[in-house]
């Protein structure tokens, strides 16, 4: 978590400096609620795309990979599609600015729409790369109906249908306005950088900062600050009080909410938050018996992990107790032979006692100490008997 005193020069700042405030939002900013970002190692979206069989992972966002074979990205959409995912309390903290009157813009490069989900006005956003919110033909450019699309995503798990335009003569593959590798970015992005320029603050959450031109928007003249698990960009290299910059290293979420702590707005906050929780949308039948049967799947695998894990212990537990019995075992039966030990020496002693007072020892005579025997038959030259 970042230095608590940083977090209350921020709050500071913006409760005395701060009336246009512009976000940057990065992929962090939805990792709290499920959807991976692009580019972390092993947990990253690039990193698990091997199962959909890419000729390298960026190809499922490549246009002209897409027009030959649009399979693996509507496998992905169906993952990522907007209303499966509730907005994070970070989502939550955007609109909470609109209501305060600071947000000036929100820039996103996230996909997702939750930004438009937790309540934040859609004037207020600029999807830099676009969104799964609309969608058009890739041919003639026609709109494709919102609640067709979303029967198509919703259920290409089980349908496997690629949408396509209804335009009498077309036929051209249905695209969401996702900025794909090879096309555009939205007019949008580029008018919304005077808006920047004239910023208070621009915030900057959960984004690497690696993309451009998105990632350019952090560099102008005026004061910054990051939230973020990384130090990212030149954050850290500015001098002047006049480009004043925060840095605030952590979960988005945590660091959002001791920021709102200390600005006074953390019940506010939870509320909006709590408002989001309905924001999931209902699955249709299929969606609900294919996820009944992973739950079902996933509860017999849990049963079937607790039973190996009960018959290890208990493998343990027996072990434990034979290891006991063999101690206490061993223990009786050293007792017992030093019990005999005793008594064969008492009878040695009997034996020389006789010797030494000159009395006859009869060779036939039984003797149950052998040692004692040997010494008394030895003494009287005959052989010893082998009992």
């Amino acid at each position: 978590m970042s230095d608590n005193a940083e977090i209350k020069e921020l709050a500071n700042f913006i409760r005395d400096k701060c009336k246009n405030i512009v976000l940057m939002l990065g992929a962090g900013v939805s990792t709290a609620a499920g959807i991976p970002d692009f580019r972390s190692p092993k947990t990253g979206l690039y990193a698990n795309l091997a199962r959909l069989n890419l000729p390298y992972p960026e190809a499922v966002f490549d246009i002209q990979f897409f027009l030959k074979n649009p399979v693996p990205f509507y496998t992905l959409a169906h993952e990522l599609y907007p209303g499966k995912f509730r907005p994070t309390l970070t989502h939550s903290f955007i609109r909470l600015l609109h209501s305060h009157n600071l947000l000036s813009l929100c820039c996103t490069q996230n996909i997702d729409t939750l930004e438009r989900r937790a309540g934040v006005p859609s004037e207020k956003i600029v999807e830099a790369h676009g969104s799964f919110a609309t969608q058009r033909c890739v041919r003639c450019r026609t709109p494709f109906d919102d609640a067709k699309m979303k029967d198509f995503v919703m259920n290409y798990a089980q349908k496997k249908l690629i949408p396509r335009c209804g335009k009498k003569g077309c036929g051209g593959l249905i695209k969401p306005d996702i900025v794909f590798f090879g096309e555009s970015l939205p007019p949008s992005f580029f008018s919304s950088q005077s808006v920047v320029s004239k910023a208070d603050l621009i915030l900057v959450i959960g984004t690497s900062l690696t993309v451009q031109p998105f990632a350019s928007l952090s560099l102008y003249p005026v004061p910054r600050a990051l939230i973020n698990l990384d130090l990212v960009g030149d954050f850290g290299m500015r001098e002047s009080d006049e480009e004043r910059e925060f840095i605030l290293l952590g979960q988005c979420d945590d660091i959002v909410r001791e920021l709102c702590r200390e600005l006074g707005w953390e019940e506010e906050l939870m509320k909006l938050w709590e408002e989001t929780k309905d924001s999931v949308e209902g699955e249709s039948e299929e969606g609900k018996k294919d996820r009944e049967e992973k739950k079902n799947l996933q509860a017999a695998e849990d049963e079937v992990a607790k039973l190996t894990k009960s018959l290890g212990e208990q493998l343990v537990l027996d072990r434990a107790a034979g290891d006991i019995a063999k101690k206490e075992s061993g223990a009786e039966a050293k007792a017992e032979a030093e019990g005999e030990g005793g008594g064969t020496a008492k009878a040695t002693e009997k034996i020389e006692e006789k010797i030494e007072k000159g009395k006859p020892v009869d060779a036939s005579t039984e003797v149950k100490d052998e040692k004692g025997q040997e010494k008394s038959e030895e003494k009287k030259g005959i052989e010893p008997q082998r009992l």
